[in-house]
């Protein structure tokens, strides 16, 4: 991706080789990460609560059937970056029409700091000892490519539509 600062082979080797640890539990994962964004910030509740109750629990909102679909596709657009280590730029337009789907919903630029701390929160859960400084700046690194592919979304909409 344009921006930012490339991936060493390093790096792309540790996202992958922790990615694998992670990518066969995504809806577990996924549940982690998700609950986590809701304890930093339980203002994004109710961008989730598609059929909830306006005055569901996060635990309820999580269980709904809607949501879990939403955790699985996240978790999938985790892993086309994770693929797409070696020419993140292939999934530019796939990002952009993401961040504008996200705008149009409701969602603030700024909430996408909070789901990276939430990311790598997940990940440091779930991979114990093996969440190094190392780890942690690769994901930050990658996260923050596709945060940036996914913001142009947003700049080509005037804020409010």
């Amino acid at each position: 991706m344009e921006g930012g600062m490339p991936l060493s082979g390093v790096q792309r080797a540790l996202i992958r080789e922790t990615w694998q640890r992670v990518s066969g539990s995504p809806l577990q994962h996924g549940l982690v990460l998700f609950t986590r964004l809701f304890d930093l910030d339980p203002d994004l509740l109710p961008l989730f609560q598609y059929n909830c109750k306006q005055s569901a629990s996060p635990q309820e909102c999580l269980s709904a059937p809607e949501f879990l679909d939403h955790i699985r596709k996240v978790m999938l657009v985790i892993d086309a970056a994770v693929s797409h280590l070696e020419d993140l730029s292939s999934l530019e337009e796939y990002l952009y029409n993401l961040g504008k789907k996200h705008q149009a919903v409701g969602v603030k630029v700024e909430s996408f700091s909070t789901v990276g701390e939430s990311l790598l929160y997940m990940l440091e859960k779930c991979l114990g000892t093996a969440f190094s400084p190392d780890v942690q700046e690769a994901w930050s690194r990658l996260y923050g490519a596709v945060v940036k592919a996914m913001q142009r979304g947003w700049d080509t909409l005037p804020e409010g539509n």
